[in-house]
């Protein structure tokens, strides 16, 4: 193994944080190893002027977060990549992996900066550009006028509230990340408001035994692993993606069992279908998959077909 290993990941404040955030508990762990950062732009960083990241991740020709570094990781030119778990699809690139997920899992949960819900007049405008956050806000305030906002948390955070949004909703795990909470006005409920696949978990991807997958084979949380690897196959189980209003929340509550609740939600906030189940940890994907297909049965096909059409 050598002494060098590079890890890549965006160039956002947020990312950087993240990296440090794995890196910490790992140097300690291998204080042999040197570890190398390396700046990766992806399309969703680079592009400003397209509407919606469904749309930039098609002009990209994969994941608006993702598809870049994935690329040079294959390539060689780094050896690790840490994602925000939540961006990353839920079919990997050949020739890599998944590592087990750290933990321990940062807050899964959604917030709104600006106001709360309760205190939002009539029609308020609220920011986000998630089409699950849209299909959810709407589901409890249809009278909202939903605005779609990119670009990094600092600068979606600093419009709250300010000109023409009343609003607007981000990851607290972000939030948390850069030191930001006080700015928050309420925390959504995950039960009522589930929050994205892997969100608030980081995502360790390294080629297939690699020197570095050997290397950090070890590492990882096996609940916080369960957790996210039952949300993401319930997403895979929909075929669902960036453009998708899926929330899915899994946890390990004190009966020892892994819990999953999971809500498919119409972009006008009209039709919304719940599930939740618990399993076994040893299981994730069978959870993941059996409260798939109970959303199914209930119909949800119908909403994430029409969510599709061109």
């Amino acid at each position: 193994m050598s002494d060098l290993v590079r890890i890549g990941s965006r160039a956002s404040k947020l990312a950087k944080t993240q990296v440090t955030e794995w890196l910490t508990p790992i140097t300690a762990q291998f204080p042999g190893v040197r570890f190398k950062r390396e700046i990766i732009l992806e399309g969703g960083d680079q592009d400003r002027v397209t509407p919606t990241l469904a749309e930039v991740a098609k002009t990209a020709g994969g994941s608006a977060f993702s598809t870049n570094q994935e690329e040079a990781l294959v390539a060689g030119r780094v050896d690790v990549i840490v994602h925000s778990l939540k961006d990353l699809p839920t079919t990997i690139t050949d020739g890599t992996t998944l590592l087990i997920t750290p933990g321990p899992r940062e807050d899964v949960r959604d917030v709104l900066c600006g106001a709360t819900l309760e205190s939002l007049p009539e029609g308020a405008h609220v920011g986000t550009g998630a089409p699950r956050r849209v299909a959810q806000l709407l589901a409890l305030r249809p009278d909202l006028q939903v605005v779609p906002i990119r670009g990094n948390v600092p600068g979606r955070l600093a419009r709250a509230g300010k000109g023409s949004l009343d609003a607007v909703v981000l990851a607290a795990a972000g939030l948390r990340r850069l030191g930001l909470m006080p700015e928050v006005h309420q925390v959504l409920d995950p039960v009522i408001f589930p929050p994205s696949p892997g969100q608030g978990a980081l995502g360790i991807q390294v080629r297939t035994d690699s020197p570095a997958a050997r290397l950090l084979e070890g590492t990882g949380d096996r609940q916080v692993d369960a957790c996210v690897r039952a949300e993401r196959a319930l997403l895979a189980e929909l075929h669902g993606g960036c453009s998708v209003p899926v929330g899915a929340w899994g946890r390990v509550e004190s009966d020892g069992l892994l819990h999953l609740s999971a809500a498919v939600t119409s972009l006008d906030g009209a039709t919304q279908v719940t599930g939740a189940g618990s399993g076994p940890l040893d299981d994730p994907e069978k959870l993941g998959a059996c409260i798939a297909a109970d959303l199914l049965a209930q119909g949800v096909a119908g909403i994430l077909a029409a969510i599709r059409k061109p």
